[in-house]
């Protein structure tokens, strides 16, 4: 049975750090494209980070700079390290696992997220 499951979220100030984290369970973890996503309340989920299962890592523009994604396959856990915190990065985030390798294909299993609250 795949699991997924995020830890890290909270509360902080703006211009502060979080860092999350994703265990993974019931699959190959170290041959899975993973990935995190976030949704804000009233909004559409969003791609964050996708990472390979090379450790190679593709960033939408919102986090590029900011947020840095990396995963231990030993652990079958990724992470995710978020800096220089703004009040518009409050959301849910999820992180997901692909069926494949391949980060082109989508993402088939989900956590149920954790929250995190930037405040101005």
């Amino acid at each position: 049975q795949v699991q997924l499951v995020e830890s890290g979220g909270g509360a902080v100030q703006a211009g502060g750090s979080v860092r999350l984290s994703c265990e993974a369970s019931g699959f190959a973890f170290s041959s899975r494209c993973m990935a995190w996503f976030r949704q804000a309340p009233g909004k559409e989920r969003e791609a964050l980070a996708k990472i390979a299962p090379s450790g190679d890592t593709t960033y939408d523009e919102s986090v590029k700079g900011r947020f840095t994604a990396s995963r231990d396959n030993a652990k079958s856990t990724m992470y995710l390290e978020m800096n220089s915190l703004k009040p518009e990065d409050t959301a849910m985030y999820y992180c997901a696992a692909a069926q494949f390798p391949t980060c082109r294909i989508g993402f088939s299993y989900w956590g149920r997220g954790t929250q995190v609250t930037v405040s101005s």
